[in-house]
């Protein structure tokens, strides 16, 4: 049983990748229980503001602490963590070798992610509070469904790991001083955020990689359906 954060760290690399909590569909994930299934006799509480029992604090956490876990929106649109020595056989299997430049032009992803793809190059990492309109989406943005556009391409760009989060920062006000809630940073590339994992990548074959992790989520779920199992692996 996961009683505390470290708990969480070590099952984590056993497994090499897990989605946030249990979802909808469980395909792969160390976590036992969702926020609102939790068991009265499990020490871990979601939302209760706790660091080390708290897997809602172990996000940020993650991201804040370590160079050694991925966090983004990598499985079935919604948030994982995926280990440095996983890392290589996703970037394999999502990309296919290509660079963004050369998926956008295949036409795998919308104007709204080139957009913030392009932002995230020119400025560096940039939380989503100021990404949003620095990249072009607002009132006077892409047309009055950009937001849903932003929300789409931020996701897709997440999904294909072109793009992942690597901090939080909270909006600063006219004097300088931070206020609300924190938001999630983004950065560009995971030659940035794991360099030689995505050299290693390169040397991989997408149809083997996915072979590999198919085996993995299988050892973590044997139970896992195989229409679940490969939208998992390949977004």
């Amino acid at each position: 049983m996961i009683h505390n954060y470290d708990d969480f760290i070590r099952e984590l690399h056993a497994a090499g990748f897990s989605q946030f909590g249990l979802g909808k569909s469980n395909v792969a994930t160390v976590f036992l229980h969702s926020w609102n299934e939790q068991p009265e006799d499990s020490p871990v509480r979601w939302f209760s503001g706790d660091p080390d029992r708290d897997p809602w604090e172990w996000r940020a956490r993650v991201v804040n602490e370590r160079d050694d876990i991925a966090y983004a929106k990598f499985f079935l649109r919604r948030a994982g963590f995926i280990t440095r020595e996983w890392y290589p056989y996703f970037l394999a299997v999502r990309r296919k070798g290509r660079d963004f430049a050369e998926a956008y032009a295949d036409g795998l992803y919308s104007r709204a992610a080139l957009h913030i793809h392009e932002c995230l190059e020119q400025n560096g990492a940039l939380p989503v509070h100021d990404l949003k309109p620095m990249a072009g989406f607002g009132r006077t943005g892409l047309g009055p469904g950009d937001k849903a556009a932003f929300e789409r391409g931020l996701a897709d760009l997440q999904m294909g790991l072109y793009i992942t989060v690597c901090g939080h920062a909270q909006k600063v006000s006219r004097v300088g001083e931070p206020y609300g809630w924190s938001s999630d940073v983004y950065c560009c590339t995971a030659e940035e955020f794991m360099p030689e994992e995505a050299e290693a990548a390169a040397l991989l074959e997408p149809a083997e990689a996915a072979e590999a992790i198919e085996a993995q989520v299988y050892r973590l779920n044997p139970e896992a359906e195989a229409k679940a199992v490969r939208k998992f692996i390949y977004g």
